[in-house]
This record gives C-alpha cells, structure tokens and sequence, in this order.
C-alpha cells in the first residue's frame, strides 16, 4: 500500500503474523500498480469483472463515501490522477497504472455509474473510468484487520497504515495517536485518546512530484481533475470507522478552514487542520479527545 504498517495487540503474540498476512492480501487485491490485482483488472476492462467478496465491500463504501460528501471525495478521479503524474508506484514495489481508456484530465466521471453484483461477485466500470483505492482501501483495510483480530482472541487492536489508524476491542485506558506536523514530520500538533474508532490525516504534502516543471500532489479536486489547491495542508478526522475518517479528511481538505470545520460538525465527527499559515483549527468536541 506504499506506506509503513503498524500492528500493535493486546493478545497473542500469533495474531500479529494474522494482521500482516491479511494485509497483504487485502494489498494484493486492491493495489492499483499490481498487474494482477483485482483493481488492476477492474481499471483495465469495461466489462463485468469478477472479484472477491472484500473488492466488493471496498467499492461500495467508496461509492457510500461519494454519496456521504456530495463528490468532494470522489474514487473516479484515477484518469487525471494519472495524467497528472502519479503512474508509477512510489512505494518499495514497482508497479504502474494500467487504465481501459487513455488517461486524460478533467472532472472526475462520479461514482453513480459503478455497477457492483455483490449476489455474483462482480463489478464493472463505464468506459473511460478508473477506480482509485488510494486513501479509502487504507483505511478499510485498517479497520478490518483491526477487528478481525479482536474477533480472533485480541483484548484490543491498533492498526495503522500510512496515517490510517483504527483501533478496535476494549482496553482500560486510551490509545495515544499523535498527529504530524506537516511541515515538521519530526513533531506532532496533537496527540489524541482514541479507545475505540479510526482517526486518518491527509494532506497535500504526502505524496508530491514534478511533472512539466510544477509540483503536483496526490489529492485531487474532482471537480477540475487538478491537485487541489486550498489553505489547508492537512485535515485530521476522527470518526467511528477509519475508512469514513479518511473520506471526510480528503473531502475536508478541499475547502477553507471555516467551512471544512463546519462539514466536519455537521458530519458528527471532531477533526484537526493545519492550514498555510500553520495556524491549526480544531472542532470544539475534539478537547474531549486530548491525550
């Protein structure tokens, strides 16, 4: 998933070696760089493609995820995203984006013609589409490890992958998640309490490249097909589940720090900005959370 894994447990010491096998698979279905994932193949044709029953679960919480933000969060911006610059893995495993159609920049297609046949196990994409698992297969990924090792004999788990965290079960005493400085990784601007729940940051500095001179990032309006451009570098999300946290984090980071503070409220979760001038903005119900 071109990021670092964190499994910690409260449990036997085996259930670590769970997590991480079960990561990987879940890497190996949902990779858009590996030519054999199932979202490789999904990007690749037009027709129903048949996939696992996970694959499943992961397109409709992205399409959910759409719904929920009105487009702000969008998985079909993949062709600008590409066309942008970010082809090739910029993990440790090389790996590049293979589409059904030229990649091409422009507002994202929208999610409202992805066809999912979960009783089949099938999905399919309009031509000219692609599916991005980015940011929301992370943290799906985190929160089904995380209580799948719960289920399996752990008192608790914390799972995070790239700034994806869940935790999940029941521990005497908070888990600390600490948030990144964007412009100091070194150091953090909050550390939260997290018992049970996901807690994501984005921001525009995670992934970065130059392509025709300019640097571009990896968040992309879906409205232009263009990296986004806004006064905030960073939105952290605390939500019940980590793959809402980071729909509402990328959605977020789209706006200014009033209105996206506002989206936040009214989405019922507590969330963290940092915006250019590193003035950091938090929701009022986020000091029940510091650690």
């Amino acid at each position: 998933m071109g990021s670092l894994v964190h499994i910690v447990t409260d449990g036997p010491p085996l259930l670590l070696d769970q997590g991480r096998r079960r990561i990987v698979a879940l890497e190996h279905m949902w990779s858009r760089f590996l030519p054999d994932s199932e979202i490789s193949r999904i990007n690749r044709s037009a027709d129903w493609t048949a996939v696992s029953a996970d694959t499943v679960t992961l397109i409709e919480h992205a399409v959910a995820g759409w719904r929920i933000t009105g487009g702000a969060f969008d998985p079909t911006i993949l062709s600008s995203l590409v066309s942008n610059g970010y082809a090739e893995s910029m993990g440790d495993t090389a790996g590049r984006t293979v589409l059904s159609a030229p990649a091409h920049r422009g507002p994202a297609p929208g999610a409202n013609h992805i066809e999912i046949d979960r009783k089949t196990s099938r999905a399919r994409l309009p031509v000219g589409t692609g599916f991005d698992p980015g940011g929301i297969g992370k943290g799906l990924a985190a929160d089904l490890v995380a209580t799948e090792l719960v289920e399996s004999g752990a008192k608790a788990a914390i799972v995070s992958i790239g700034g994806d965290v869940r935790v999940a079960g029941e521990t005497p005493a908070s888990w600390v998640v600490s948030v990144e400085n964007p412009f100091n990784p070194d150091r953090s601007v909050a550390e939260l309490g997290l018992i049970d729940g996901g807690v994501c940051t984005s921001s525009v500095y995670a992934k970065t490249w130059f392509e025709d001179g300019r640097e571009r990032h990896h968040l992309i309006e879906p409205r232009t097909g263009e990296p986004v451009v806004s006064s905030i570098v960073s939105a952290t999300v605390l939500a019940a589940e980590a793959w809402l946290a980071e729909v509402l984090a990328k959605a977020a980071i789209t706006g200014d720090a009033i209105g996206a503070l506002g989206f936040l409220e009214s989405a019922g979760v507590e969330g963290l900005l940092v915006d250019v001038d590193r003035v950091v903005w938090r929701t009022p119900g986020l000091a029940r959370f510091a650690a």
